[in-house]
């Protein structure tokens, strides 16, 4: 079963995708829209990538303040959640996402990324870290992918 992970931005989502047994996270690419509430092409190359690669849940992150709040841009995540189920008739998990941003910059100053490279990566390796991480969790907890 392949998973699909979103990191769901104002401007962009960034995508990554499961191999086939669950076991790793990889980067598929950036959607990107020219306004926030400009969804429906977003939506539709969603629908797109599950097709594509058989996807049958989507694990999505939650963008929670360190002190664990939820601020507006949870608010706004967590209506897009819906949204996805709604339109995909898929699960759509929550997945905390703190440190994600901070974990992708580090990794491309590891990788000496910079500049226009770097911002149109972030939202992508961003993506990766929140599905590894989900992924991670069931490997941890001995539970079927």
């Amino acid at each position: 079963m392949r998973i699909l992970g979103l990191d769901y931005g104002s401007k962009t989502v960034g995508v990554a995708v499961s191999d086939p047994l669950g076991l790793t996270a990889q980067g598929v690419e950036i959607i990107r829209r020219e306004r926030e509430n400009k969804l429906r092409q977003t939506m539709a190359r969603i629908d797109e990538l599950i097709a594509q690669y058989g996807v049958e849940k989507i694990v999505l992150g939650l963008p929670k303040h360190m002190n664990n709040d939820m601020g507006d841009r949870a608010v706004r995540t967590l209506e897009f959640q819906e949204m996805l189920r709604k339109r995909t008739g898929l699960d759509v998990v929550m997945w905390d996402e703190r440190l994600t941003t901070v974990a992708a910059d580090r990794t491309m100053n590891e990788l000496n990324i910079r500049g226009r490279a770097r911002r149109q990566l972030v939202d992508e390796i961003a993506a990766v870290f929140i599905l590894q991480g989900y992924l991670d969790s069931l490997a941890f907890k001995g539970e079927e992918r």
